[in-house]
C-alpha cells in the first residue's frame, strides 16, 4: 500500500477508497487511512496526497490538517 502511494504524482490526489481500490480492497479505505497514519517516512512516502472521498484534505499525523492543505496547495501550483 506504501508503494502504491509512492505512484501518486506531485500536484495529483487519490481518495483513501481509491487507494484501496488500487490494492485489490476496494472495501478497506479506513484501514488504509489508519496505515497512512502510521507511516513512518511521510517526507519520503508522501502520503498527504490522499484525501477523503469529499474530496476534504482530511489529517495528516505529521502536520495536522492545515499543515496537509498547505502541502497540497503548493503541489498544485
Amino acid at each position: 500500500m506504501l508503494e502504491e502511494t509512492r505512484r501518486i504524482r506531485r500536484g495529483e490526489t487519490r481518495s483513501y477508497g481509491q487507494l484501496a481500490a488500487d490494492i485489490g480492497l476496494p472495501r478497506a479505505a479506513r484501514a488504509v487511512g489508519t496505515a497512512l497514519g502510521r507511516n513512518p517516512m511521510p517526507l519520503l512516502i508522501l502520503c498527504h496526497r490522499v484525501i477523503r472521498s469529499d474530496g476534504s484534505a482530511g489529517e495528516w499525523g505529521t502536520g495536522g490538517s492545515e499543515t496537509k492543505q498547505r502541502l497540497l496547495r503548493l503541489e498544485a501550483q
